[in-house]
């Protein structure tokens, strides 16, 4: 996994790559009650406000972490929002994107500078 500033982890799933928040951001967020993701389909560009979420604290945008084609979104947390505090690096992933340039994944953080940057 690799991790963004932005405290959104990404893992590559077979050429693709799977993009969440971290439990670090759920928990900043508190209980999520509404979560807006990308079309199916959409072509974004590296930071790209894609996604909103909002909390009972706050309101958040997902940037999109690589340039490509969102290919794959997760219904379940459009569906159930608190899936994303209860399982932020598991089943509540936001969206798969088919990166135009792999090698992209290469500028974010492994896990351990990510828990360092968290302090």
């Amino acid at each position: 996994m690799k991790f963004t500033e932005e405290h959104e982890w990404l893992r590559e799933e077979d050429g693709v790559i799977v993009v969440g928040i971290t439990e670090h951001a759920s928990e900043q967020l508190g209980d999520v009650v509404f979560v807006e993701l990308p079309e199916v389909g959409s072509e974004v560009t590296k930071d790209d406000e894609i996604c909103v979420i909002e909390s009972v604290k706050a309101a958040s945008d997902i940037l999109a972490p690589l340039d490509g084609e969102i290919v794959e979104v997760n219904d379940a947390i459009v569906d159930d929002p608190g899936k994303v505090n209860e399982d932020p690096l598991g089943d509540a992933w936001f969206f798969k994107i088919k990166p135009a340039e792999p090698g992209q994944m290469d500028d974010y953080m492994s896990e351990a500078e990510y828990k360092t940057f968290i302090g």
